[in-house]
């Protein structure tokens, strides 16, 4: 089973990229062929300083890394070290039609919102659904809002194959009965993880970069300290009971403290007689204690680049071998030499 995911390189990766995303992509290298990528074209529709973007893609492979991406067993590599998949965009983005585009959730987001979208948000479904069927993933682990972008993928996956292999059966896409011949793409599927956890900022919305509500995950010591006192609480005197609702320091409280040190401080925060600092001092602490080791492994990746370019070069062209494969077939389909 191949496994394929890539993180977008737009901004510092916080702890909701870990929960959320990135614990499980660590783990998920252990039951199958993983193809993990540094998405830095994508960024390109945000990312606009040219010294940036470049730090941001080398900080998300760093990140992949220090949490215990293991480059032995995965496939790490920047999306722009294998150009195929920019010929495979304009290819698939021929048979797509534009109603589906319209219909995208980021797009009608900006047109909800009066932002006019430029052509890169536009058209950022057809590159990422070449991102997946360049090496032919069996499953992509998304969350439940990510969907759709699966199923953009199949829908033209399907096209594709329908315009172009001949006896191909949409309904044998894998052409296992006889006279039907397998598709040239391959329909991927949608592994949704039903666990991953949705992270509160400090400020009770969902941690996202683009709300300032993040906690970094290998940001300076100090300003982790700053941030994670800064948490919203309300006004709950400290002999009082604190509420387990709208309350963003608990909910982290119980993301990042281990069961059984968790059901401690869940009695005391409902007996109360504690202030909210000394649960934001507990915070902190498990930050450091769940974060620690990977925060030392970056240092160390830090103090060595040479292994870091190394491992993404390995990466790219492991990865450069399987869309080389499949771009011949696609040429040839198409009638392009």
């Amino acid at each position: 089973m191949r496994i394929l995911s890539g993180v977008q390189s737009s901004g510092r990766l916080h702890i909701g990229n870990y929960y959320g995303a990135m614990r499980q992509f660590v783990q998920l290298q252990d039951q199958g062929e993983a193809y993990y990528f540094i998405a830095n074209y994508h960024a390109l529709t945000t990312v606009r300083d040219p010294k940036l973007a470049l730090d941001l893609t080398r900080d998300a492979a760093l990140t992949y890394l220090s949490l215990g991406l293991d480059p032995k067993k995965a496939v790490l590599f920047r999306q722009s070290d294998v150009k195929e998949v920019l010929e495979l965009n304009w290819i698939l983005g021929t048979v797509v039609p534009q109603a589906h585009l319209e219909r995208a959730h980021s797009y009608k987001d900006k047109v909800a919102n009066n932002i006019s979208p430029d052509f890169g948000l536009f058209a950022y479904p057809v590159l990422m659904a070449a991102d997946i069927l360049l090496y032919s993933a069996d499953q992509v682990p998304v969350g439940k809002d990510q969907i759709q972008h699966i199923e953009f993928a199949r829908d033209w996956a399907v096209k594709f194959n329908t315009q172009y292999v001949p006896g191909y059966d949409p309904a044998d896409p894998e052409g296992k009965e006889r006279g039907h011949a397998p598709g040239i793409l391959k329909l991927p599927a949608a592994f949704v993880q039903e666990s991953a956890a949705t992270v509160p900022g400090i400020d009770g919305r969902k941690m996202s970069k683009s709300y300032g509500n993040t906690l970094e995950l290998f940001g300076e010591e100090k300003d982790i300290k700053k941030r994670i006192m800064s948490i919203k609480t309300d006004s709950t005197p400290v002999e009082a009971p604190k509420p387990t609702t709208d309350a963003p320091l608990y909910d982290l409280l119980k993301l990042m403290l281990p069961p059984g040190e968790f059901s401690d401080v869940d009695a005391s925060w409902k007996a109360g007689g504690k202030g909210y600092g000394d649960y934001k001092k507990k915070l902190l602490e498990a930050f450091h204690t769940t974060f620690g080791p990977a925060r030392q492994r970056r240092q160390e990746l830090l103090n060595d680049p040479g292994e870091l370019e190394r491992i993404l070069h390995a990466g790219a062209e492991r990865a450069r071998a399987e869309a080389t494969r499949l771009m011949d077939q696609v040429r040839r389909a198409v009638g392009i030499p």
